[in-house]
């Protein structure tokens, strides 16, 4: 990873890096993004359903293999998710979509 992402560590994913509100919000739920362009960001995953969170997420990012493209975070199969608020799961980085 580039000096570039660690500015990113500890932000929420979509917020501006600068605002007041990047960070955790006490009453939110978030996933942990691992590895790729986006290690370490967090994901808020609050009000997600179970299956919703099973199934991984596809973001869109400047960051991407390809212009405009996406890169995919899954969970891991069989890592428990932890209870709520706070960070409950971590999503790796799966790969990079066209």
């Amino acid at each position: 990873m580039n000096g570039d992402g660690r500015l990113l560590n500890g932000c929420v994913y979509g917020a501006e890096h600068d605002a007041p509100s990047a960070g955790l919000l006490l009453h939110g739920t978030y996933a942990e993004l691992a590895d790729g362009p986006l290690d370490g960001l967090l994901l808020d995953i609050h009000g997600w359903r179970t299956e919703e969170v099973d199934d991984g997420v596809a973001l869109t990012t400047k960051l991407p293999r390809w212009p405009g493209g996406r890169v995919s975070y899954d969970p891991r199969p069989g890592e428990p998710c932890t209870a709520g608020p706070g960070v409950i799961r971590r999503f790796y980085y799966f790969g990079d979509t066209p």
